[in-house]
């Protein structure tokens, strides 16, 4: 199978399939529907990683389907733990990793992640930060596996953990 990894642009129906297959991704693996508390990026997509030049949108198609997406932005979260440890100049962070379970297994997500971060050592990051949930099968091990470590595991709802890569 052939898959092509494009860099979304400013088109305004991609950017609208982008969304539907978010939405739809989001229902299967969490079932929940838009929530703007957690979803806000999904519906300014250009504006957190169109327009910011440190900030990308990466999305995989098969034939003219997208099957996976993946994005990048500079690292604006505000958990206490990592005050003055992480910043928007040198963290990146990861959002959006969905692959259409169709798809899984073929290597998509790890090509994913190299353009991720291929794509921030270019615009000067110098690590790339992520969080993941215990309850999502095989998300841990994965991010392992691509040299990612659990910096914080937290015990809340959401079984939250932490992980952070140093770029080479």
């Amino acid at each position: 199978m052939d898959f092509t990894i494009k860099e979304l642009n400013d088109d305004p129906l991609e950017i609208e399939n982008v969304k539907d297959f978010l939405y739809g991704q989001i229902r299967k693996v969490y079932d929940i529907g838009p929530t703007p508390e957690f979803h806000y990026d999904i519906d300014g997509i250009d504006e957190y990683y169109i327009k910011p030049s440190r900030n990308a949108f990466f999305v995989v198609y098969y034939e003219d389907k997208i099957v996976a997406t993946a994005a990048i932005r500079a690292y604006d979260k505000d958990y206490e733990f990592f005050r003055g440890i992480y910043s928007k100049e040198d963290t990146a962070s990861v959002w959006r990793l969905m692959v259409d379970e169709e798809y899984k297994r073929r290597g998509i997500a790890r090509s994913l992640v190299n353009a991720m971060e291929e794509f921030a050592k270019k615009v000067g990051y110098t690590r790339i930060y992520l969080n993941t949930h215990r309850y999502l099968d095989a998300a841990l091990a994965f991010w392992e596996s691509m040299g990612y470590e659990i910096t914080v595991e937290e015990d809340d709802y959401d079984e939250t953990n932490h992980m952070v890569k140093v770029l080479n």
